[in-house]
């Protein structure tokens, strides 16, 4: 349970980082606004590591394969396109069309078993489901 309710926090912040990040955008630039975001969640990440159970940041040596180390990249790509996005469709066309393509790669993912996820046996009602919020896109934008 605790996991849902996570998630919906997680969904929230979203959607408000995206809108706050849309506004800094435009009175700063794009680039000054994603760099402006990673440092400050980097700074934030040292401030809560020392209150939390300090984890070996020599631990980063020994993670494989490397490119899961790519996270903050993509990080970066993931802030410039939601701004983007939120500018180009309005927040919530934006957050719609981000969130259903997330859970259709994170379902391709889970059923090919990418990046070393447990495979998944393929279901027609996932598929359904993925249809239903894609004819759901496209009610939305009308």
């Amino acid at each position: 349970m605790w996991g849902f309710w996570v998630a919906l926090a997680s969904g929230a912040l979203m959607s408000i980082q995206g809108v706050w990040n849309m506004g800094v955008t435009k009175q700063t630039g794009i680039w000054v606004c994603t760099g402006w975001v990673q440092l400050t969640a980097f700074f934030t990440c040292v401030v809560l590591w020392f209150f939390s159970g300090r984890d070996s940041i020599p631990a980063l040596f020994t993670v494989r394969p490397l490119y899961l180390l790519a996270g903050g990249v993509i990080g970066t790509f993931i802030t410039y396109t939601v701004i983007k996005s939120m500018d180009g469709l309005g927040p919530a066309k934006a957050t719609l069309l981000i969130v259903v393509t997330q859970i259709i790669v994170a379902w391709c993912i889970e059923l090919f078993g990418l990046f070393g996820v447990e495979k998944v046996p393929f279901e027609w009602k996932k598929v359904i489901g993925a249809a239903i919020a894609i004819a759901g896109i496209t009610i939305f934008r009308w």
